[in-house]
């Protein structure tokens, strides 16, 4: 029997572009597998008739589900480009008309991985190291990359400070000056780049955007000028600070036709953002810049996964809240037998009312996840006094099955039951982003795009009277009229870092909070997902290799 693929690429039309941050984890598998033998055949579903290569999306023959675009960021990378790296080559040995977005890695020196004296011509090897290696990578691999930023954020910690040995936001804002300004003297015109905007608030997004906007400017850097924008911190989560930058740089000549032509959004999961990204993208075009493109992106479908959760049902109706539906995937070992088609086994047996369908399900059986089984234990008769060793086989009638350690564990999954559910969520995701917005063509409105409290307005309206005004003046006379203003509060957006758009007023203690790694909480993202759990999960794996070899 053949399976149908679904061709996503195809599906696109004219939407704002959801790009996955893929991970090193899902990647790995999809390189490893094209030069060893990193996965026994008798492990991957039947149904897979392309193996582990139909995983790859990018893959436009191959893939189960093609779809061109993606992330990835240099913070998981192997950013030796003069090094062979299996698990590298779902990224660069990749299709032509592919795209991927590099993500410089200014979260990893936020964080204090990449250590060093990232301060303004320290002089420092560690971090002058990271920043040509990166900018190499970048142009090697990447179609855009975004520049190494320092974000402000990192001198709120001892651990930030320590690291980096940034403890001012002045300090970070010349940090990045300095590395932006390495880059345009050492590109070498292979990769576009994004200038990224940080900023906690209006008046910091204000004052970076003031001190970054030169490097976009063709007047100041007329050959060598970067060629769009990558928004973070409040910029990515505040609807009114979206849109008034966004009339800022058309008006400042910082997003023409040919010269800025993209804008990104970081870590921006929200559903209804999607639909708002696509009105503005449209408004823009057809106002001010034929080839005007946002892309946004989140790594949701990989932190699902790593949190044992699984995509299984899209909230889209009209005048409510548009969500992804994930929900604690089964694991039990009880199906390490069972030939059933995964969906058709957890409705079968009242585990989920229902399951949102992918191509990857549809070749997938429930023991392609639940792999190993749980073997049938001995009576404490039978053991005659002794105490029940879960690891003994003495102690069993039927012997469990082993994990790569030779263990019986504690769950019915092995690394590539995570493999597979990753590529499920992927599907599921982009497919929501695409029916969201093709519904919303149809009429069909997410509350948060639509304002009843006086007049019925719609988002796409205010934008496109915003958009086609005739001056910059009337343009933010719109933005800022009071009702405007209150209805972009209520379209707020979240983020790891623990910002919520202009609904929070302390988004600078959260972060301060969230971004402690040594004693704050767990940093998480707007669906409540641990973001630790997706490292640890990719650690276990690279381990898991080491010791094969």
């Amino acid at each position: 029997m053949t399976l149908e693929k679904d061709n996503l690429t195809a599906k696109q039309k004219d939407y704002a572009i959801f790009l996955p941050a893929i991970s090193g984890f899902y990647s790995g598998y999809v390189g490893k597998q094209r030069h060893e033998q990193h996965v026994d055949p008798a492990r991957i579903p039947s149904r897979f008739e392309h193996g582990i290569e139909g995983l790859n999306f990018l893959n436009p023959k191959e893939g189960y589900f093609p779809y061109r675009w993606g992330l990835y960021s240099a913070g998981h990378a192997n950013l030796d480009t003069s090094k062979f790296d299996a698990s590298e080559d779902m990224i660069r040995n990749r299709d032509p008309d592919s795209f991927i977005l590099g993500d410089s890695g200014g979260f990893q020196i936020g964080k204090g991985v990449w250590e060093g004296d990232w301060r303004a011509g320290s002089g420092c090897a560690k971090a002058h190291k990271k920043r040509t290696q990166v900018l190499d990578w970048m142009e090697s691999y990447m179609n855009y990359g975004m520049t190494l930023d320092v974000p402000g954020w990192v001198g709120r910690t001892p651990s930030g400070v320590a690291a980096t040995k940034i403890s001012t936001y002045a300090e970070a804002v010349e940090a990045t000056k300095f590395n932006f300004e390495y880059w345009l003297r050492h590109r070498r015109g292979n990769c576009k780049f994004l200038t990224v905007l940080q900023g906690d608030s209006h008046q910091e997004a204000d004052e970076w955007y003031n001190e970054m906007k030169q490097f976009c400017d063709p007047k100041i850097y007329p050959n060598d000028h970067f060629n769009g924008w990558a928004m973070g911190s409040q910029n990515k989560c505040d609807a009114h600070l979206v849109v008034k930058r966004l009339v800022t740089l058309i008006y400042d000549g910082l997003l023409e036709q040919g010269k800025q032509d993209w804008i990104h959004y970081l870590g921006t999961s929200k559903l209804e953002w999607a639909m708002m990204f696509t009105d503005l993208q449209r408004a823009v075009r057809k106002y001010h810049n034929p080839n005007f493109t946002i892309s946004f992106d989140c790594a949701s479908p990989f932190l699902a996964t790593a949190n044992g959760q699984v995509y299984n049902e899209n909230r889209l109706h009209d005048r409510g809240k548009w969500a992804y539906k994930m929900i604690k995937c089964v694991d039990d070992k009880k199906y390490a037998r069972d030939s059933r088609m995964f969906r058709d086994a957890v409705i079968q047996d009242g585990i989920y009312p229902d399951f949102i369908d992918s191509p990857i399900m549809q070749r997938t059986e429930i023991k392609d996840i639940c792999i190993y089984g749980a073997g049938v234990r001995k009576t404490d008769q039978e053991l005659n006094g002794v105490k029940f060793d879960i690891n003994n086989m003495d102690h069993y009638h039927v012997k469990p099955d082993l994990n790569k350690i030779n263990k019986v564990g504690r769950t019915s999954w092995d690394s590539f039951s995570y493999a597979i559910l990753m590529s499920h969520n992927i599907h599921a995701h982009i497919r929501s982003v695409q029916d969201g917005n093709q519904l919303y063509d149809q009429g069909i409105i997410p509350a948060a795009l639509v304002q009843e409290k006086y007049d019925r307005v719609y988002f796409r309206d205010l934008v496109d009277s915003i958009f086609s005004a005739p001056t910059y003046a009337q343009a933010m006379s719109i933005v800022n009229q009071e009702t405007n203003s209150n209805w972009f509060m209520d379209i707020y957006g979240s983020s790891a870092n623990g910002y919520l758009g202009k609904k929070s007023r302390n988004a600078n203690t959260m972060a301060a909070q969230l971004f402690d790694i040594q004693t704050g909480p767990p940093v998480v993202n707007e669906d409540g997902l641990d973001l630790a759990k997706l490292d640890a999960l990719e650690l276990a794996e690279k381990a898991s290799v080491k010791k094969k070899k």
